[in-house]
């Protein structure tokens, strides 16, 4: 059965759900933007970055991106980084690489991966393209050598280019005078912003119809408390819509006022 609320509206799915589709991703100018500069590192092998504060949707477009790139001549690795050492990170790399080793030595870790990039880009004839999600909680020490992974005969050939992925901080930690030879490599960097009133409304009317609603269900008001209360930010105007939607089915109305966005941020911190 369906939760009261789905019902109430007529919803055939969840909205503003996490698990959203690749073919249902809003196709914005800042996912536009991403991808641009995703496909630019990509074609020369190069370092990009994507920055932006937690929920305004670095992943999302990442995965848009990474949907565009054709799986015969690519392989993509997605890491979610830690606040481990190097070895941890090599660790979390050989395993999105398949391959199984009870090692702990850093420079056996490094050659297996260095070997499995390079069978893959000279053998497979697949492109191999590392996304580092969260990579702002990568320590420093991890940046000053994370550069070594992408040197191949003398450094001329770009086999591996990556795609660094995190909080404003990322910037910081790549000006360190140790993470010099990494942020050398970059070539494209984006920073996603909050989205405006009018996209907001574009984004919420987007989310209701893939989710079996053709109409608007937000009250002008409404939009605007939820581009206010989250300051543009998607996950958290996710959370404040399906919130406010919760509240007018509560009581039994349709139209999602401003007043009901108010007691759905009642209930996020």
């Amino acid at each position: 059965m369906k939760p009261s609320y789905l019902h109430f509206h007529g919803f055939t799915r969840e909205p503003f759900g996490a698990d959203i589709e690749i073919a249902n991703i809003l196709e914005t100018h800042q996912v536009r933007a991403v991808t641009d500069r995703f496909d630019y590192a990509v074609r020369l092998g190069a370092l990009g970055l994507v920055t932006g504060e937690v929920g305004s949707g670095k992943s999302t477009a990442l995965r848009f991106a990474l949907s565009r790139l054709h799986p015969s001549e690519y392989r993509p690795l997605w890491i979610t980084a830690s606040s481990g050492s190097i070895l941890e990170f090599y660790r979390q790399l050989t395993s999105e690489l398949e391959v199984e080793t009870n090692t702990f030595s850093r420079a056996v870790l490094l050659r297996i991966i260095r070997g499995q990039v390079l069978d893959l880009a000279t053998k497979a004839k697949q492109k191999p393209v590392l996304v580092i999600d969260e990579a702002s909680l990568l320590r420093i020490a991890v940046y000053a050598e994370l550069h070594t992974i992408t040197q191949f005969e003398g450094d001329s050939k770009p086999y591996l280019p990556v795609i660094l992925v995190g909080q404003n901080n990322l910037i910081d930690l790549l000006g360190y005078r140790t993470s010099i030879p990494l942020a050398s490599r970059v070539v494209a960097r984006y920073h996603l912003q909050g989205i405006t009133r009018k996209d907001m409304d574009d984004y919420l009317q987007h989310h209701l119809k893939i989710a079996g609603i053709p109409r608007q269900l937000f009250s002008d008001a409404a939009v605007t408390a939820i581009q206010q209360g989250s300051g543009g930010l998607l996950r958290r105007a996710n959370h404040l819509a399906r919130g406010a939607l919760v509240a007018a089915a509560h009581e039994k109305t349709q139209l999602v006022s401003a007043e009901h966005v108010r007691m759905a941020s009642t209930e996020l911190i």
